[in-house]
């Protein structure tokens, strides 16, 4: 039965203090490379970067309800614009990567999962 274990639950993955993985394990696997930090790069665009262009396409949306789809155009072109920008932005995916694994790191020693706050207001 332990050989049967080990195949699903490599010691990279179940080590730990907590059972949770090594909490110094800098790997990534391919969700968290594709998935997990991309989300923290999405969240943190509009939290932070592109506050303004999220504002106004949401208050187009609120204004023209299914008429946006028409009337948003531009606002929402200047948003995704703003976001590109940041969504390929080296430093800023590093930055975000770096969050990522420290969240990682802090789960893995304590166990206790860190809540994501959702934007309020926003459509997106």
């Amino acid at each position: 039965m332990k050989e049967e274990e080990d195949k699903f639950h490599p010691s990279k993955l179940s080590g730990g203090p907590k059972g949770l993985g090594d909490p110094n394990d800098r790997s990534l696997r391919k969700v968290e490379k594709d998935i997990l930090i991309p989300k923290i790069i999405r969240d943190r665009t509009k939290a932070e970067k592109c506050v303004d262009e999220v504002k106004e396409f949401n208050e187009c949306c609120i204004k023209w309800s299914w008429k946006m789809i028409y009337k948003c155009r531009k606002v929402n072109e200047n948003m995704k614009a703003c976001m590109g920008e940041w969504y390929f932005n080296d430093d800023f995916i590093k930055e975000c990567t770096e969050q990522y694994l420290a969240e990682r790191k802090e789960y893995r020693e304590t166990g206790i999962p860190k809540k994501r706050k959702k934007m309020e207001g926003t459509m997106l």
